[in-house]
């Protein structure tokens, strides 16, 4: 048992950042060689009118199993001097290969958690590393804990060939297990995390935190085009284009860990389906009904109206939020993440009263399907004039984008709670609005269509813009007659 608590760093060994982050860690057994658990789930079902594969019948040592440990001088390639480089790599880091698999407490939340040595073999990816990392994914799901990888690696193992590289279907095999199983996942990317590791247990991840300065990125430095440029490959860069969650110093990163893990393993899981749902918010905005629909237009309208960031602001004791669409895409339109709110976890996508981008609906639908997983309840806020139609926002996907929030809504087996704060802009707002479960504030508006869009598209005279505004039913009080809300919500 080792006690944690030093300052993590990206250039730490494996044991010192495993001691960084946690409060306690047991290193994992050595699993045996070839290690492939008995019971990991069952196979993915093959397509109709096919037929199953038959199990492998391989010897567990020969070439065809693809799993067997480095057999034979200089593994399985006979790769002259490989024994020589893996000795030389025990003497400089005392490991036995570039991965150690521990059972460990963060926060006093249990978790296995995994941390490369980049010292030995770059923090490469062999055979034995697969074991290790299947063996641990295999005990996580069997304790029902979430894994953290603390990731510092330059991809598969050249000196075992494809051996090596196949590797990595192991590891997305397990995640993917695991992921079915409810169970969450973290990736903290040191430096380097580039190659296999980065496109397994790195980009695969729920959340994905990374070290500043921290290189990221599938191609090595050695193997990028020689004008490439460097930003992309970086934390700052990839965070900048939707691929990970933050950027978190080193000093903060043992406490935002912590809270993470807090969030996403909420005491029970989603062992069960019977989730109280999330109750809406409390109007913090002004508390009369509008008398007309171009006065809902206009006080929704109010800059000095409370947004997103007043709302989850009072409704939450604490939070965490995730970033970007995973596409290359950030919209900083509307904010996504989990929080705590009287001891339980509640998940949140909330619009800030911009035109939401693609970016922002992709973001929306990836925190919706987390939460669905992890048997977490979603509470979204909708304000936005609409969805962005501008050209940039067409070559994105826009359409698609919407359709993937709104199917993400529909099929969500947990309970989602909608609430319109602001502005109620056709299918953009549509998107994040519950089915069944939207409730709205005294200063709000919900519309097919803008009033003045509306009038133009009527061939109307500006004149007739209050007027149609009132045939569009828009106010709160109209939406309530309607049906489409399940109330007003009162003031705090």
């Amino acid at each position: 048992m080792h006690e944690g608590g030093a300052l993590p760093c990206t250039r730490l060994t494996a044991r010192q950042a495993l001691a960084a982050v946690t409060d306690t860690y047991r290193e994992l057994p050595e699993p045996p060689r070839g290690f492939a658990p008995a019971a990991s789930g069952p196979p993915p079902k093959a397509p109709p009118g096919t037929s199953p594969e038959p199990p492998s019948t391989a010897p567990p040592d020969s070439p065809e199993a693809g799993l067997s440990g480095a057999a034979g001088p200089d593994g399985p390639l006979g790769w002259r001097g490989y024994d020589e480089a893996r000795a030389r790599a025990r003497a400089r880091t005392g490991e036995d290969e570039s991965v150690v698999a521990a059972l460990a407490v963060i926060g006093g939340t249990e978790a296995v958690v995994l941390s490369f040595e980049f010292r030995y073999l770059g923090g490469s990816l062999g055979e034995r590393t697969g074991d290790r990392l299947e063996a641990a994914y295999t005990e996580a799901r069997e304790r029902g804990l979430p894994v953290v990888s603390l990731l510092a690696t330059g991809g598969s193992r050249m000196q075992e060939g494809m051996r090596a590289l196949t590797q990595l279907q192991r590891v997305a095999r397990q995640s993917a297990l695991n992921r079915a199983a409810g169970l969450p996942q973290i990736a903290v990317l040191r430096d380097p995390t580039t190659g296999g590791g980065w496109a397994t247990l790195g980009a695969a991840a729920d959340v994905i935190l990374a070290l500043p300065g921290a290189q990221i990125g599938f191609a090595g430095s050695r193997v990028r085009p020689p004008d490439a440029d460097p930003h992309a490959y970086s934390a700052e860069g990839q965070l900048a284009s939707g691929q990970i969650d933050a950027v978190v110093p080193a000093d903060r990163l043992r406490g935002t860990l912590q809270r993470w893990l807090r969030l996403l393993c909420p005491p029970g899981g989603s062992a069960g389906r019977d989730v109280e749902p999330a109750p809406p918010p409390k109007a913090l905005g002004a508390p009369g009904l509008p008398e007309s629909g171009w006065q809902a237009v206009l006080r929704a309208r109010e800059a000095r109206r409370p947004h997103a960031e007043a709302y989850l602001e009072a409704y939450f004791d604490d939070r965490e939020e995730i970033s970007g669409d995973r596409c290359g895409g950030v919209d900083p339109g509307i904010r996504c993440g989990f929080g705590r709110r009287d001891g339980r976890t509640i998940a949140f996508a909330a619009q800030c009263g911009t035109a939401t981008r693609p970016a922002g609906f992709r973001t929306a639908a990836r925190l919706v399907r987390l939460a669905d997983r992890l048997g977490i309840p979603v509470l979204t806020l909708v304000d936005t004039p609409g969805a962005a139609n501008d050209a940039a926002a067409e070559r994105a996907g826009a359409g698609a984008a919407i359709a993937d929030c709104f199917a993400a809504l529909a099929t969500a087996r947990v309970p989602v709670t909608s609430l319109l704060i602001g502005e109620g802009g056709s299918g953009g707002a549509l998107a994040l609005a519950a089915p069944g479960r939207l409730w709205a504030t005294p200063d709000s508006y919900f519309s097919v269509i803008a009033p003045e869009l509306a009038a133009a598209i009527l061939k109307r005279d500006e004149r007739q813009i209050h007027d149609t505004a009132d045939q569009l039913h828009i106010r709160p009080q109209d939406l309530l007659e309607l049906d489409v809300i399940r109330g007003i919500v009162p003031p705090t």
